[in-house]
């Protein structure tokens, strides 16, 4: 499956960097008309046990919209994670994601149980439920470390260096060089860069 993702990858639209080791089965749907770009050196496990904390969950890429944009940059590695994105994901250079994270740029239905309950469809696939729900941006600086299980949510943008803690929930954007963990998520304490290799 090693040698077949690229290919598969390629049949739906992605555009992907040199080096890329993806490992197993990964669910993609996405849009014809929408655009995700992977750098280099791009890792993904994907279930079956290749990240024991991920047990045999499946990673996923799941762009909804025409519009809607995944951006992810170079030496990037992620673990059985669920990218959800309505609007935009941009994940940028030495990126780390743990196992079985969800990183989703909507509330994925609209807050108001009236629409969620109407039925009222927008095309024929689509809900308004689902089409009307809150989207932001989404934006992963370089260097980051995301413990597994952590959810981060619309809005949010993690600043250079940052470590969130495993089982997070990221609500908020947190700045740079800081730990952070907890639901929501809040700053733990800072990081020394002095000693910043980069």
């Amino acid at each position: 499956m090693l040698r077949l993702n690229p290919i598969k990858f390629a049949i739906y639209g992605i555009k992907l960097g040199k080096r890329a080791c993806i490992y197993n089965h990964v669910y993609l749907h996405v849009h014809p008309k929408s655009n995700v770009t992977i750098g280099d050196s791009f890792t993904m496990t994907s279930g079956d046990n290749f990240n024991p904390l991920c047990r045999n969950i499946k990673g996923c890429i799941y762009l909804e919209r025409e519009d809607t944009i995944i951006k992810i940059g170079n030496h990037v590695g992620m673990s059985s994670t669920c990218l959800w994105a309505k609007r935009e994901i941009v994940i940028d250079d030495y990126v780390n994601i743990g196992g079985d994270c969800i990183i989703m740029d909507s509330d994925a239905h609209n807050l108001d149980w009236r629409v969620r309950d109407s039925g009222e469809m927008f095309d024929t696939k689509t809900t308004m439920d689902v089409h009307t729900a809150v989207c932001k941006p989404i934006h992963i600086c370089s260097h980051v470390l995301i413990g597994a299980r952590t959810i981060v949510l619309k809005g949010v943008t993690i600043g250079r260096g940052s470590v969130i803690a495993a089982g997070s929930v990221v609500t908020k954007s947190i700045p740079e060089n800081v730990i952070a963990g907890g639901n929501p998520c809040r700053i733990i304490k800072e990081i020394n860069t002095s000693c910043n290799p980069r």
